[in-house]
């Protein structure tokens, strides 16, 4: 039976000491295939994103799912620069929501915060598996929404709530794929 594309979960964000890496999450119902975005932002950007769990640079067009229909999910595994992991691999995902932390180069953003009375809850998960030399292995990633899901949602609901529902569907859509008794949140 072929693979199905079952969702694209967008703006992930996968920390790095050199520079933090964006990717796109092509969950099948095999597997999700972590796959490397161009550099769209600077790892100053990058790395302000993973701290407020929203987007600052709101341009970036992303792929959708039907962009990755024609795709041979073969050739996105073989590429040295994507991340795939069998669900059948997947040890534990947890999700976890945590407040960012002041940093002196982010003034005007923590004053703006501030002001605005919200709160900017970062959502990260930390998922662990087994590779093929059954060697465990933990991937962090933050999921950071992109400014074509938070602009329309920006007029009607608060910046907590829409980083809320994007962590949500997120994690809903591993709940489709992956046993229940290993996610938690």
């Amino acid at each position: 039976m072929p693979e199905t594309r079952l969702a694209l979960i967008q703006g992930v964000i996968v920390p790095d000491k050199d520079y933090p890496k964006e990717f796109a999450v092509l969950v099948t119902d095999r597997r999700s295939i972590f796959i490397r975005q161009k550099k769209t932002r600077s790892g100053f950007v990058l790395r302000g994103e993973m701290r407020y769990g929203t987007a600052l640079v709101t341009d970036v067009k992303p792929k959708t799912l039907e962009d990755y229909e024609e795709t041979d999910i073969e050739s996105l595994v073989a590429d040295a620069s994507n991340i795939a992991i069998p669900h059948d691999s997947v040890t534990s995902l947890v999700m976890t929501k945590g407040e960012p932390k002041f940093h002196l180069q982010d003034l005007f953003v923590w004053l703006t915060m501030r002001r605005q009375g919200h709160k900017f809850h970062v959502y990260n998960c930390d998922m662990s598996y087994m590779d093929s030399a059954n060697h465990e292995i933990k991937i962090r990633f933050y999921a950071v929404p992109l400014g074509v899901y938070f602009k329309p949602r920006r007029q009607t609901q608060t910046r907590e709530t829409i980083l809320r529902y994007y962590a949500v569907d997120a994690l809903q859509i591993f709940r489709k794929v992956l046993p229940a008794e290993i996610i938690s949140a």
